[in-house]
């Protein structure tokens, strides 16, 4: 037997159980990860509370829960190739990241070697974050010659925005809460106060660029200041954004952002802000704090 983190209804953390599973073995064209860490991001909490927003991602309960992971490859199937036992790797696996072992289909678009010198509680932190970010900027057109508003700045997806767009050469406009603004400047952003009244208190700092990380208060105050759409992504903004702005996700990053996230973190040129980490038997409390919406960076839970 082996442990996994299920849901077998819809709800808040309360439906989050951390139970009993038989173990799962790599089958042919498959590999087993040993998983060491989970990252959290909105989107697995999403999922398990509302059914809409899971059926979009062919999720049903009972479900298992998490995407990002980073482990060990601990077994490979026959016909199985791309990873051996015994390497370290980190990536995506739809609702079952949160388990002691993970089972995979090769070849896997999501799952990458992890680099010496990255812990396994970073490389879990990477997979929806830094391609999420990567795809808002892209979408864009960022160049050196911007000044980038970035909307929710401090959250899981933020931290990375404002440091890719700051190697990018640009300059970042953060909205955040107030307790927060001392940690977007540590990141190279200079912070703005979210809320009513966005637009005129960033009309002086002249943004070129907008994307918004959290709803589509970031994105309506870039239309109103004359951005163009196409120079505005968002990533929480529902299938119709406002004004025509351009949506985004991790699936539209190119195919070399995670490698160039990679390196940048081992170049000491990207930092990784972990909030918490918690055990997976606190699951519930991890989901809790995330959801509450006041951290600063990421959540990983610990296997």
């Amino acid at each position: 037997m082996s442990r996994a983190v299920v849901y077998e209804k819809f709800g808040g953390p309360e439906v989050l159980e951390l139970r009993e599973v038989p173990e799962p073995h790599a089958g042919p064209g498959e590999i087993r990860i040993r998983v060491a860490a989970a990252g959290l991001n909105p989107m697995d909490w999403g999922l398990a509370s509302h059914p809409a927003l899971a059926a979009q991602f062919g999720v049903t309960v009972p479900s298992g829960f998490g995407y990002d992971l980073a482990g060990v490859v601990d077994e490979v199937g026959e016909g199985a190739t791309g990873f051996a036992v015994g390497q370290r790797v980190f990536g995506g696996v739809m609702a079952r990241a949160a388990a002691d072992y993970a089972v995979v289909a090769m070849p896997a678009e999501t799952l990458w070697p992890t680099p010496a010198g990255i812990p396994d509680e970073v490389a879990a932190t990477l997979p929806v974050a830094g391609l999420t970010a990567a795809a808002a900027l892209a979408a864009i057109g960022l160049t050196s010659g911007d000044t980038l508003l970035v909307g929710g700045a401090a959250g899981g997806v933020g931290v990375f925005a404002v440091q890719l767009a700051k190697l990018a050469g640009a300059r970042v406009i953060g909205t955040a809460g107030e307790s927060t603004f001392e940690f977007l400047r540590r990141l190279g952003a200079s912070p703005v106060a979210y809320g009513p009244g966005l637009a005129d208190r960033v009309r002086s700092l002249a943004p070129t660029a907008a994307t918004d990380l959290f709803g589509t208060e970031t994105a309506e105050a870039a239309l109103a200041l004359g951005i163009p759409p196409e120079r505005i992504s968002t990533i929480a903004a529902g299938p119709t954004p406002p004004g025509g702005v351009r949506a985004t996700g991790g699936v539209d990053a190119d195919p070399d952002a995670m490698e160039r996230i990679t390196d940048a973190i081992l170049a000491g040129e990207i930092v990784v802000p972990i909030a918490g980490t918690f055990p997976v038997e606190k699951v519930r409390e991890a989901v809790e704090l995330q959801a509450g919406r006041h951290v600063h960076g990421k959540i990983v839970l610990t296997l």
